[in-house]
């Protein structure tokens, strides 16, 4: 467990907090139930990022001490946390390596940290998991991994629908991987882009196997898919206080939603939450659904609700 003091997290200094990792198996109310343990502990949740790939889930929260709003010190009040949290990440399963808690992130940043823990989770190998319903053919890449003889690179080459940090997603990956970028060529047309990496093994081997390339694919799509902002989106903005986090994604559960990605920050005594849903079955939220939301939250947050981006025409 590492403490870190003024670590910013995307653009907003969250202060004191103790950074906390977990991964698992993810399921309908997954989040809820996370959010209601560190509630229940008196723990105030200042940042978190929540990504869930190939029914796979990985966050990054930041949680400070709600009396003192500085980072949890107390070995005792840590241990309970982490057993509590293990046992619900692991569900009905007995196998310890179906979910991990870690208390020790340190300075790296938050996204970055998503992509190493789902890359080391190895949920690229979640081959047919995923459904036509989650991901239309405007998001899916095409991906070919070719040998340049000339100056003896291999060529990575992406073509995907266009969106922010494509390129982060990618070369982070590439990087996990042990491969070094030596050049890179990014273009875009329209609403996609097209983006060329000239890569070698750290030892400056090229790829030279079939199942070398298969794998560099394997991972880039999974990168790619994990930040996809599939579901409706729904931004949540409210005073900040112990439980919010909880009591937000407990009436998502009870009204049959499912959170896809989520991203928790705090600007000065205001939270806000935003979360791309869909149903439990991975369908998109109808507007009875919706406006049964608002009803019930729109007098104490303020609720902006966005079309599902995956449901956009190429």
């Amino acid at each position: 467990m590492k403490n870190c003091p003024g670590k910013r997290v995307g653009v907003h200094s969250v202060g004191n907090h103790t950074a906390i990792e977990l991964i698992g198996r993810d399921r309908p109310g997954l989040l809820s139930e996370i959010s209601a343990v560190l509630a229940n502990l008196h723990f105030n949740v200042a940042a978190a990022e929540v990504w869930t790939h190939n029914r796979r889930i990985a966050c990054v929260l930041y949680v400070n001490d709600d009396p003192t709003s500085r980072a949890v010190d107390d070995p005792n009040r840590l241990s309970i946390m982490e057993e509590q949290l293990k046992h619900i990440l692991r569900g009905c399963e007995d196998d310890d390596k179906v979910a991990r808690t870690s208390f020790s992130m340190g300075f790296t940043h938050i996204d970055r940290r998503l992509h190493q823990m789902l890359f080391a989770d190895r949920d690229y190998e979640g081959g047919g998991v995923t459904t036509e319903v989650d991901y239309p053919p405007s998001f899916k890449p095409k991906i070919t991994v070719e040998r340049c003889e000339e100056k003896g690179y291999s060529v990575v080459s992406v073509q995907c629908k266009d969106r922010a940090k494509l390129m982060f997603d990618i070369v982070c990956t590439l990087t996990d991987m042990q491969y070094v970028v030596f050049h890179a060529n990014i273009s875009s047309n329209g609403p996609y882009a097209l983006q060329e990496y000239f890569i070698r093994h750290m030892d400056g081997c090229t790829l030279d196997t079939e199942g070398e390339k298969e794998r560099v694919i394997k991972c880039l799509e999974a990168a790619i898919h994990r930040r996809v902002s599939e579901g409706l989106s729904l931004e949540l903005c409210a005073k900040d206080r112990v439980g919010l986090l909880s009591e937000v994604t407990r009436i998502l559960r009870e009204n049959g939603l499912s959170v896809r990605r989520a991203g928790v920050s705090t600007v000065g005594e205001q939270a806000v939450n935003v979360f791309y849903v869909r149903d439990a079955y991975g369908n998109p939220v109808d507007t009875k659904t919706i406006e049964a939301l608002r009803k019930e939250i729109g007098h104490t947050m303020m609720l902006n609700v966005k079309k599902d981006p995956a449901s956009a025409k190429a």
